[in-house]
């Protein structure tokens, strides 16, 4: 899929400048827990529990996301039409065809799971399939066929890592800390006393700071899957069409959960785009505005 994501640059290496930055920023937390406590079996520890825990998410992740929603697996019988646009998108994008679920809710929405392009899932509610036309759903399809294609399973699992990381770490140290675990030097001197500061306000700070990347970088990727969505397509205007009418559905969506929402090609809980920096740095998705915004601007 290279050929169509040339455009894209920009906002590839904004995400993996976020990436790298998120990375200096866990080995720093955990430096300041380790100088602090004077204990190196702490960050090993908790990187290694991370590390499994996220492994194994990302191995079984498909099937936990697409059980809490509630999805059911078709064929091409069962739904001509929406293969056809599958098949076609995927012949144009060079990426094997995925297994194509719905779900049973009147929202419009769709996401697209799966730990690599082979072993890849493209779901979709009855509501989208209802609403939109043949434009505007292949318009959402390349949309997810391009998070597939752009490897953001795998860069999810990786940032997800990264967060688990942060939040053992400062688990571990406050726990100790309370419980009279402390470095030698933190009761010697002034050095280890400023550490065990220092380390009790990144244990409180620092999962609030991953939480904010990695929400950023998952604002970053829907930026980018509209990008490569509309070069896939070659007409921005259905994805951004389709996203306006994603915008304008305040139907409910019964399975929501928010440990799944970001996958979702809006956020499923109807959440109104709030203008404040603040919220929107809590927010799983670009408010719709701006990316039909970006989409508007895009020539291909």
């Amino acid at each position: 899929m290279a050929s169509i994501y040339t455009q894209a640059d920009s906002n590839t290496r904004k995400t993996w400048f976020l990436v790298t930055g998120f990375l200096v920023f866990v080995i720093a937390v955990g430096w300041i827990f380790s100088q602090a406590l004077q204990s190196d079996a702490i960050l090993y520890v908790a990187v290694f529990l991370s590390i499994a825990m996220s492994f194994g998410s990302y191995w079984w992740s498909d099937k936990l996301v697409l059980s809490m929603a509630r999805a059911t697996l078709i064929e091409k019988k069962d739904n001509p039409e929406l293969y056809r646009v599958v098949e076609n998108l995927c012949i144009t994008a060079g990426l094997p065809l995925p297994k194509i679920y719905i779900i049973n809710e009147s929202q419009l929405n769709a996401f697209a799971t799966g730990r690599n392009k082979n072993h890849a899932v493209v779901a979709v509610t009855c509501g989208l399939l209802d609403r939109l036309d043949k434009m505007e759903l292949e318009g959402v399809i390349a949309h997810e066929l391009s998070h597939i294609g752009n490897k953001d399973m795998l860069l999810g699992t990786v940032v997800v890592v990264l967060a688990g990381i942060i939040s053992l770490l400062a688990n571990f140290f406050l726990r100790i800390s309370f419980f009279g675990g402390r470095g030698r030097s933190s009761d010697d001197n002034k050095a280890g006393a400023l550490l065990m500061v220092l380390g009790l306000i990144a244990a409180i700070l620092a999962p609030i700071a991953a939480t904010l990347i990695k929400l950023a970088i998952s604002r970053k990727r829907e930026f980018l899957a509209d990008a490569d969505g509309a070069l896939l397509t070659r007409y921005p205007d259905g994805l951004a069409s389709a996203l306006q009418k994603i915008s304008d559905d305040v139907t409910p969506m019964k399975v929501a959960n928010p440990a799944s929402a970001h996958l979702y090609i809006d956020s499923p809980f109807n959440e109104k785009q709030n203008q404040n920096w603040f919220v929107k740095l809590f927010q799983t998705h670009p408010p719709i505005e701006d990316r039909i915004r970006a989409l508007k601007d895009m020539q291909v």
